[in-house]
């Protein structure tokens, strides 16, 4: 090889790591943009509202009938579930809403164990 071909392998491989250096910064400014974004309190929030959603169809699927809550969006009915809570919140009616829905569980219960214990009909 001559020194020409030596400088020229040299000068290449100075441009490619140059390169490769442009290319890490901008991937290091990227992520922090990223991790900006995701700090954001608005991000936050969403993050935990789709946690909990996924929690509790994960949770409930099984209480409702066949196929869990796969029919029912509960991303949709949040805002109104929300609205429902803050009226009662604001109402002073929370402790009346949670003595009724104790009750139905109670009797969702009942209702349960005296299916089971009836059993399949005979024929």
């Amino acid at each position: 090889m001559s020194k020409e071909a030596q400088r020229a392998a040299l000068e290449a491989e100075k441009q490619r790591l140059i390169r490769e250096g442009e290319l890490y910064r901008i991937k290091v400014v990227h992520a922090k943009a990223l991790v900006g974004n995701a700090l954001q309190p608005d991000a936050l929030v969403q993050g935990v509202v789709e946690h909990a959603v996924g929690l509790a169809q994960s949770r409930l699927g099984g209480l409702l009938q066949p196929g869990g809550l796969q029919g029912v969006d509960v991303k949709w009915l949040m805002p109104y579930a929300i609205t429902v809570g803050s009226y009662l919140m604001r109402k002073r009616l929370f402790k009346p809403m949670l003595a009724l829905v104790a009750a139905a569980g109670v009797g969702a219960a009942w209702l349960r164990r005296r299916r089971d214990s009836a059993g399949p009909e005979q024929e």
